[in-house]
């Protein structure tokens, strides 16, 4: 069984080593997995105006994050915080209130900077937002990917072999964590009503 993936990318900058990062995890995902880039540069600032009607970029995406069977978050950290274009893009799918595209999608969350933990703040400001989003999170092993230019090729390959070793060992993990979130056999699974109701 294959899965269909949407990653989004925090940044909006074309040469963002968060895409390359990005470019490298397609290329290291297992077989089962396949990734999509569900893209936020296009959307207007999130105003409750537009909930009686969405513009289409606003429907575009809520239909890309929930056409996915899981979800990969991969980007920058913006003054010790999550980047504005990203949480534009959560308030969007996350809305019409009672319409929120990221409830049951397992998630992963990872960021590259030049530093050793430049992502680790956004990282934790995300697992709070996604919490209250219903999404179930990946939550070890943590992601903070120190960017060395030589590492990385342009087209995802990763010339460093301890950093290879990591990402590949990254989405190995994210894989086995998403096919437990949506194992429909497992039982009180979240998506199995039935199972749920028997609880208590």
């Amino acid at each position: 069984m294959t899965f269909t993936i949407g990653y989004l990318i925090g940044s909006l900058s074309s040469g963002s080593i968060n895409r390359t990062l990005a470019g490298a995890l397609v290329r290291l995902a297992p077989d089962d997995l396949e990734l999509r880039e569900i893209p936020i540069k296009d959307l207007p600032l999130y105003s409750d105006d537009y909930d009686d009607a969405y513009p289409p970029a606003g429907t575009a995406l809520k239909e890309a994050i929930e056409g996915a069977d899981g979800l990969l978050i991969v980007s920058p950290e913006y003054n010790r915080s999550i980047p504005g274009a990203l949480k534009n893009a959560i308030d969007w799918a996350s809305r019409p209130w009672g319409t929120n595209s990221f409830a049951r999608k397992p998630t992963g969350i990872i960021g590259a900077s030049p530093g050793g933990i430049g992502t680790a703040v956004m990282q934790a400001q995300m697992r709070s937002v996604l919490s209250f989003l219903d999404a179930p999170q990946l939550n070890s092993p943590e992601a903070y990917i120190t960017f060395k230019p030589e590492a990385f090729g342009e087209d995802g390959q990763v010339h460093d072999d301890s950093t290879r070793k990591f990402l590949t060992h990254y989405m190995d993990e994210y894989a086995a964590f998403v096919r437990r979130v949506l194992d429909v056999d497992a039982q009180g699974h979240i998506g199995d009503p039935e199972a749920n109701a028997t609880k208590g």
